[in-house]
């Protein structure tokens, strides 16, 4: 069992000698208290990792003191310590709370088995609450940058989203855009942050197998079902279901979304029975599902249903102003991941950057941004740095190419291709799929070559 600390509150001085004793003896830190009042006092500046904490006490009673230390931390693991045949406060104390009870007098080796699965629960539970907080931190609101308008309307629109009880969002724009970022923000920073958040490729899975991953399936529904199975829609429960490219989603399976959506029912593939769920249904597409409604792709009904909020994200070449501050943000990003500093990028390439249109978006950005920081060797971004279309667009593509002049007195090109190849390894560090993408190969042209020059 590994160390934790422990609080016990009783007011009979020789239930508490002794269990610091043995508590200590199995390697705890154990801190004591005689009241109710001190106990919820030493939980607030201590703050122990489980408590045992007596009914009985004079003054605050122990279902007094539960309540407040709950109302202070609702992940409070406490074990409730009763008399024998006390049995009826502890079942009222497990009501409000209570992890388990204990009956005096004390089998120690059960009170340890007790304690051990206590303290199983309360480090799963920090671990929950850690993950918890990262999530919200990774996916705050100040992750989306930008300071132009269209994006301070996304972003204000957004917050009032996540503090709603709406329970249908449809995200709409381009690919790489951001939709999905925005809808994990939209879910961390909800009431319904503690429960699941349930990503769905609608492109991703074939046709056949959608139905059944979204709303399951019982047992004997089809030849390979030998086990009944639950759908993502029913492991969203209570909390979020992402639907990216909701617009590729096929007619039978609309249907049964609307459903969803209006009666929080549906029923699995082969079932009688309705199951009843509450989920948040964030649905992104690229479509314009007007036009999809109009061609006779999606349904009308489902359609204006999921468009009670709509929210537009803006494509990257409709906020210009956004470039440099995405970039800026980037290079933090790689110069955090990769461990290698770009300090300030040229006027010519801020101008590319600038010009370029963009139609992979912020997808597009930080791709380019990964590729800079593979290249470049110094702490300046230069134009040779660029990926090749975003110089072609921009008219640079001279420019780039003057980096690299014939020699009066000729080369040999299979030395210089050999040489490329081996600084392309070298900036991976090995990883070929990175190398052919510098050198702009595929990975079995670049896997042919090394073979022919003898690289390994």
């Amino acid at each position: 069992m590994s160390s934790a600390k422990i609080l016990v509150v009783d007011d009979e001085e020789f239930i508490t000698s002794s269990l610091k004793q043995g508590l200590e003896k199995e390697g705890h830190d154990v801190i004591t208290a005689s009241t109710g009042e001190t106990g919820i006092e030493l939980y607030r500046t201590e703050t122990p990792d489980i408590v045992l904490l007596d009914v009985n006490l004079p003054g605050i009673d122990g279902i007094k003191a539960l309540g407040a230390i709950k109302k202070h931390d609702a992940e409070a693991v406490v074990i409730m310590i009763t008399a024998y045949g006390g049995v009826g406060n502890a079942v009222k104390a497990m009501k409000l709370g209570a992890y388990d009870y204990i009956e005096k007098p004390f089998d120690f080796d059960r009170l340890k088995v007790t304690v051990k699965k206590a303290l199983e629960t309360a480090t799963l539970k920090r671990e929950v609450r850690q993950l918890r907080s990262e999530q919200q931190e990774k996916y705050s609101f100040d992750n989306i940058i930008g300071q132009s308008k269209s994006i301070r309307t996304v972003i204000s629109l957004a917050r009032k989203i996540a503090k709603s009880d709406a329970t249908t969002v449809l995200l709409q724009g381009k690919s790489g855009t951001g939709k999905d970022l925005l809808a994990r923000v939209i879910h961390f920073h909800s009431a319904r942050t503690d429960k699941p958040f349930i990503e769905v490729s609608c492109t991703a899975l074939p046709e056949t197998l959608v139905e059944s991953e979204l709303f399951g399936f019982e047992k004997g529904a089809f030849t390979d079902a030998k086990t009944s199975k639950k759908g993502l829609i029913e492991l969203g429960d209570g909390g979020a279901v992402y639907l990216d490219e909701v617009g590729d989603m096929k007619p039978s399976t609309q249907a049964k979304l609307l459903r969803v959506i209006e009666e929080k029912t549906f029923k699995r593939i082969g079932g009688l029975r309705d199951i009843k769920v509450d989920v948040r249904v964030i649905a992104a597409t690229n479509r314009d599902l007007e036009e999809a409604v109009k061609s006779g792709d999606f349904r009308e009904d489902l359609y204006y249903r999921m468009k009670v909020i709509p929210v537009y994200m803006p494509a990257l070449n409709e906020r210009k102003e956004d470039i440099i501050p995405l970039l800026e943000h980037f290079i933090n990003v790689f110069s955090r991941k990769l461990r290698k500093e770009v300090k300030k990028l040229t006027p010519e390439v801020e101008k590319a950057l600038m010009n370029y249109s963009w139609p992979g978006n912020i997808r597009e950005l930080k791709n380019a941004v990964e590729r800079i920081y593979i290249l470049s060797e110094g702490d300046v971004v230069k134009l040779e740095h660029l990926p090749r279309e975003i110089l072609n667009a921009t008219g640079h593509t001279m420019e780039a190419k003057t980096a690299l002049k014939l020699p009066a007195h000729g080369i040999s090109l299979e030395e210089v291709e050999k040489d490329f190849i081996s600084q392309a390894l070298k900036m991976s560090e090995g990883n070929q799929t990175k190398a052919a993408k510098l050198l702009d190969l595929s990975r079995d042209a670049l896997r042919y070559r090394m073979q022919k020059f003898n690289i390994s």
